[in-house]
């Protein structure tokens, strides 16, 4: 079936099903063009919650599937393909948050969004990584347990001054990890170097590549940083690949490269514009979880959100 059929019936089922397409900064390009809304897992469950469709395709990994569903108990969320899954999230299982629960009774758990939703039930709070130094800096607790990134944990502790017990004290991504080390980002700025580079990258990055960026933010934070970037300068990205098509796109005029093309989430690019169509023509594969754990969860994300208002 050739791209411009799949696009059309996408567009069909989109008005007949009542749906729309959410799909995160992550996705390749095609996923990013036929969605209604790009954006962060936040952004685009807020979007989620705000639309008058019946049903919600999402194209971004497991836990953002998940939490669609929690904010939007009353519509049809639909993840096309069930095992793309996040690393990260699956380093802190539920018996993990118990653990530290157990041995530090007293700190409060707070829990990157960008983990299971067994393991949230467990938090205090649950916050994203462009609001997770705001929350933190809010707590009258000197101590903190955050997880699963150690990198965003150790940001966070530089950020706010608070001592951060991480949990697990090994979770990271492995894309923000590895495959953009501080080998990668050297090589990226020697590479542009008569071009006046600007280094902007992800909290989720080492700490010694954060030392070196101009800037430090979540994906939606970067792209309303690069507004502010002088136009004569390449901007280096430093996250998983698939924001600088987005970027681009948002700043045709300006010059936008990866820090490393081969960043590469496997996860995210397991959807494509074919999984996107099986799935609204199978409504397949919806979200369920029990109303239970959708209350909980609710709850705490609430809290959060109350919390940072203040």
């Amino acid at each position: 079936m050739r791209i411009s059929d799949i696009i059309r019936k996408i567009e069909e089922l989109k008005k007949t099903r009542r749906a729309v397409v959410l799909a995160h900064n992550y996705q390749i390009p095609e996923v990013q063009d036929v969605a209604d809304h790009v954006g962060d897992s936040l952004e685009l469950a807020i979007k989620a919650m705000e639309c008058e469709a019946d049903i919600i395709v999402f194209a971004g990994v497991s836990f953002m599937a998940e939490m669609a569903a929690v904010l939007n108990p009353d519509k049809v969320v639909l993840h096309p393909e069930p095992d793309a899954r996040c690393p990260l999230a699956d380093f802190l299982p539920p018996s993990v948050v118990r653990e530290y629960r157990m041995k530090y009774p007293r700190a409060p758990i707070v829990l990157y969004v960008n983990s299971l939703l067994e393991s949230k039930l467990y938090a205090d709070y649950v916050v994203t990584s462009a609001a997770a130094c705001r929350l933190i800096s809010k707590l009258e607790d000197e101590i903190v347990i955050f997880g699963p990134d150690k990198n965003l944990a150790n940001y966070v502790e530089e950020t706010t001054g608070k001592e951060i017990i991480t949990m697990p004290p090994y979770g990271h991504c492995p894309v923000h990890e590895y495959a953009l080390s501080i080998y990668y980002v050297n090589k990226a700025l020697e590479l542009y170097e008569n071009e006046n580079p600007v280094l902007i990258v992800h909290p989720e990055v080492p700490r010694d590549v954060r030392k070196i960026a101009h800037h430090v933010g979540s994906t939606s934070q970067m792209l309303k940083i690069i507004e502010k970037i002088d136009k004569n300068s390449t901007v280096l990205i430093g996250t998983e690949e698939g924001l600088t098509y987005r970027a681009r796109r948002l700043y045709p005029n300006r010059k936008i490269v990866p820090v490393n093309p081969q960043a590469v989430c496997i996860d995210m690019k397991k959807i494509s514009l074919l999984s996107v169509l099986r799935s609204l023509e199978r409504l397949k594969y919806r979200i369920q979880i029990d109303p239970d754990k959708v209350r909980r969860a609710r709850e705490i994300i609430e809290i959060s959100i109350e919390l940072m208002r203040k």
